[in-house]
């Protein structure tokens, strides 16, 4: 369900009749110590009580591990859940009226909610059938596959609720419908049931003599169902369709019963099948979670990556055809997050082509947590899987991997990754020839410094890696990106820009100026509307609406106090905690900061010309390279407007570095702030 933005009345009531010591201790058990509570702190493993929770502050701290916060936070770290969630459930047990910003929506999310509290108990009624229907007579077929075929314990089949979908056509259909009256509409959006196609009115189930096998979200609840076939029927497979509960894509079957796991051990494994899940959890690699067989998608990376601090993940997709190509897919979509370093991907191949399922058949638990240990991490896999069924002592194969190692190589952004895996191409590509490995490196890196050269070509203001960078020293493109960036203006805060991009520092500043200095907030504004400019950071864009969200909710935030203006911000925050990360610099001055913002007119001035001055660079640029590529003698006009448009933006270029300089007259008459 798309929760709308919540109304700030909402979020207000719900924190102050959710006391956070009620809160807290229906998950920790808490002591009165004083005038505060302490317990065991649930975000570490300890020993000694060091987690205290402050009634009167109604905040909660941990001096052994720093996690704190209040009850909204709390329960957003301990169930890895969003802002709207949490609000929405304190609102439910507090009987607070939920409302949004938008009052339209508000009647259309009291009956989304409705809707999704009934499908939920549809659905764990639907579960309770199916697990009875395998305990009948019908269902010994089914029974005997999972305790014969598959080896599982009646323990496990318990915890996974596994169930029997009866042969007959109506035989839940009559459960729900006839003998619990619940409504034809809201069974069959619970994806149970479906209409007849012909043969007059009537519905027919959807799952039929399969072994059902129970899909929950993160708190335990029923959302959907798999459905395996006992028969030679197709698909082998049958899940239940999208619903209000049931999205396909961003949903990970077992990560209820895995993630207390993976926050322990610090790692989570995705298998394909459910029986893979199944199995591990029953030899105790309780860890574990499947894909629904489909491609891990960024959804489900996102939810794992909440349960693992190191941000291990290990993909133990089959080694067959199928399996590689999920794999590549899934890397396909989280391979930026990996290549940042958000995520640590792994890829397990099981020796001889077995899924999880077949090798715990065969051999212990231990043996597959040793292959989990020694499993590679995808750039090394990916290499690997360049030389299956390759020889390299051919010519044209030779210089097909070669390629592939380049377009993996150019996608490293980190230097010491960057050389060693340059290194292990190199060794690989030298046949074990020592004495060619230095050359075949150097090969190598040069075709990747070419393509960095072409993207630069495009883009002046690409941030490369510093190895690629140092590549390209003498060359044009890092001469044209040094003379943007030099400044010999005193405003020497601008002057040094990171290597992530020449425009953040500048962007960064103004939005300082305007969170620290409340009286030049609207010269900010209006300097850039004036201008026309836009934040190419995509956290200072985030961070400056929320600015003009705060200005258009409240006129009032102009004025405010830096303190309380930041404190709005970190509440609007707590739903996007990795954009905070990025951002949260801004709202502390450090000595260097400070002496630059006392004269913030200058400052206003100086940057908007920094910021203005690098666009406009692009732009002539661009003018300067079409008007070469343009043939004067038969496309002159053409010709023309291109030299003059470069030749404006020259002058343009001068103009704005004026404005940057500071003069004594600027020093004489703009204040010091103090």
């Amino acid at each position: 369900m798309q929760i709308p933005r919540l109304h700030p009345d909402t979020i207000e009531e719900v924190k102050q009749r959710a006391d956070i010591v009620d809160v807290i201790s229906t998950h920790v058990v808490l002591r009165k110590r004083g005038k505060d509570f302490v317990g065991l702190c649930p975000f570490h493993d300890e020993k000694s009580p060091s987690f205290t929770v402050s009634p009167s502050k109604q905040m909660f701290y941990c001096f052994g591990c720093g996690a704190g916060g209040n009850a909204f936070k709390f329960l957003m770290e301990f169930g890895k859940r969003s802002f709207s969630d949490v609000v929405l459930e304190l609102a439910r047990q507090h009987q607070v009226p939920v409302q949004t910003l938008e009052p339209e929506q508000r009647q259309e999310l009291q009956r989304q909610i409705s809707l999704r509290e009934q499908l939920y108990e549809i659905l764990a009624l639907a579960s309770s059938f199916y697990e009875h229907a395998l305990r009948q007579s019908q269902g010994q077929k089914a029974l005997e596959y999972l305790q014969v075929e598959r080896k599982l314990s009646e323990e496990t089949i318990q915890q996974f609720q596994l169930g029997y979908a009866p042969s007959g056509w109506e035989a839940l259909y009559s459960y729900l419908v006839e003998q619990k009256h619940y409504p034809l509409q809201l069974v069959e959006q619970a994806g149970l049931i479906l209409p007849r196609k012909s043969g007059g009115n009537g519905y027919y189930d959807r799952f039929r003599d399969r072994l059902m096998i129970p899909i929950c979200d993160l708190q335990g609840r029923t959302i959907g169902f798999g459905g395996r076939t006992l028969t030679d029927e197709q698909p082998k497979y049958l899940n239940s369709p999208e619903t209000e509960l049931f999205d396909k894509g961003k949903t990970l079957y077992a990560l209820d019963k895995a993630k207390t796991a993976i926050s322990k051990q610090d790692r989570a494994v995705v298998v394909e099948g459910y029986f893979d899940a199944i199995a591990l959890h029953a030899a105790g690699i309780s860890n574990a979670v499947a894909s629904l067989g489909t491609a891990l998608s960024l959804d489900q990376v996102r939810q794992l990556l909440r349960y693992t601090e190191s941000k291990q993940i290990v993909l133990n997709f089959d080694a067959d055809k199928a399996g590689t190509q999920a794999a590549e897919r899934a890397i396909g979509e989280i391979e930026k997050l990996a290549y940042r370093g958000e995520v640590q991907l792994r890829i397990l191949n099981i020796p001889d082509g077995k899924d999880a399922d077949e090798f715990l058949k065969t051999y212990s638990a231990d043996k597959y947590s040793e292959l989990l240990l020694n499993a590679p991490l995808w750039l090394d896999w990916q290499i690997q899987n360049l030389l299956i069924n390759c020889d390299l002592k051919q010519a044209d194969q030779y210089g097909k991997v070669t390629q592939e190692m380049v377009k993996l190589l150019t996608k490293i952004t980190d230097d010491n990754q960057l050389a060693h895996y340059n290194y292990e191409c190199a060794q690989i590509l030298s046949k074990g020839d020592a004495t060619r490995v230095k050359f075949l490196a150097e090969t190598l890196l040069n075709q990747v410094v070419a393509y960095w050269a072409k993207l630069l070509n495009q883009d002046e203001s690409l941030a490369l890696p510093p190895l690629i960078r140092n590549k390209l020293k003498g060359s044009r493109q890092i001469r044209s990106r040094r003379a943007a960036s030099e400044n010999k203006s005193s405003t020497e805060a601008l002057s040094q820009p990171r290597e992530r991009s020449v425009l953040e520092q500048p962007e960064a500043f103004l939005l300082r100026i305007y969170i620290h200095s409340s009286e030049h907030r609207q010269a900010v504004i209006e300097a850039i509307e004036a201008r026309g400019l836009q934040f190419s950071m995509s956290h200072h864009r985030f961070l400056w609406l929320q600015l003009l969200n705060l200005k258009m909710l409240d006129e009032n935030s102009l004025q405010a106090d830096a303190s309380v203006l930041i404190s709005k911000l970190q509440n609007n925050y707590l739903e996007f905690p990795t954009q905070l990360q990025q951002i949260s610099h801004l709202f502390h001055l450090d000595e260097m900061s400070e002496k630059h913002i006392l004269r913030p007119p200058l400052a206003i001035r100086a940057a908007i010309a920094y910021i203005e001055q690098i666009t406009t660079q692009k732009r002539r640029v661009a003018a300067l390279n079409m008007w070469e590529k343009t043939d004067a003698i038969a496309h002159r006009e053409q010709a023309d407007r291109y030299y003059q448009q470069f030749w404006a933006e020259q002058e343009w270029i001068k103009e704005l570095e004026r404005l940057r300089q500071v003069n004594f007259y600027d020093l004489v008459s703009v204040p010091w702030i103090v």
